[in-house]
């Protein structure tokens, strides 16, 4: 197991089927990674509570509090600064898009690939492990982007973004007039190029969309581009 000095970052991997978790944290700790477990919804809110993890491998059905119950919870109380990525049945699709109106960061559909997994987490982590960008905040009539804080304002109030729909937006930002299909997004912010369930990119829109646009109906800052995806207007 990697040490708390030197673990890449505390998972903490939520599920009540104890060969899941244990294969999990194998694969995980074998990565660098710190690793507790917790077996239902109640000892989830509890190990969040006094460990603060860096990111929650969450299964969704859960005994006592379900598993999208603990997501709200977990963003009511820090919204982003906690990742999140959900496992979920093959028959969850529903479960899936409200997980990700949530602010789920990522989901894995079961049965799944452990190394895949793996490989989810750090990109998940590389996105919340980045140094403050230092280029000047940029400016979109009464949309101001500042990449050096992270922080989103709309007429001079801040936005409250998780950490993908603030990727999502400043990748858009700096690409203004330029169309991206849906599977580009994948690759150049979800870093996924063998992401086949794009729905989460369409999830991520219509969140922005509510948070930044004076009228989500008919968006003024993302366009959809007909047949193609999504487009930035300056």
């Amino acid at each position: 197991m990697a040490t708390a000095e030197h673990a890449r970052g505390n998972i903490l991997v939520v599920d009540d089927e104890p060969t899941i978790s244990e294969v999990l944290c194998r694969y995980l700790e074998r990565a660098g990674y710190r690793t507790r477990v917790a077996d239902d919804g109640h000892a989830a809110m509890r190990a969040v509570a006094q460990h603060a993890p860096d990111l929650i491998v969450l299964d969704l059905m859960l005994p006592g509090i379900d598993g999208l119950e603990v997501m709200r919870r977990v963003r009511e109380r820090d919204h982003d600064h906690t990742a999140i990525i959900l496992l979920t049945a093959r028959g969850e699709e529903s479960d899936r898009v409200i997980g990700l109106r949530l602010g789920a960061d990522d989901y894995v559909v079961k049965p799944f690939s452990p190394a895949e997994l793996v490989a989810r987490v750090d990109a998940v982590l590389r996105r919340l492990d980045t140094t403050p960008d230092l280029e000047p905040p940029l400016r979109f009539g009464e949309l101001v982007i500042d990449p050096a804080a992270r922080r989103v304002t709309v007429e001079k109030q801040e936005v409250a973004l998780t950490q993908r729909e603030y990727e999502l937006l400043a990748f858009l930002a700096r690409h203004p007039g330029q169309a991206f299909t849906r599977n580009q997004l994948m690759d150049r912010v979800w870093r996924y190029s063998f992401y086949t369930d794009t729905s989460t990119v369409t999830v991520h829109i219509r969140r922005l969309r509510a948070k930044i646009e004076p009228d989500p109906a008919v968006p003024r800052y993302i366009d959809t581009v007909w047949g193609v995806g999504y487009r930035f207007s300056p």
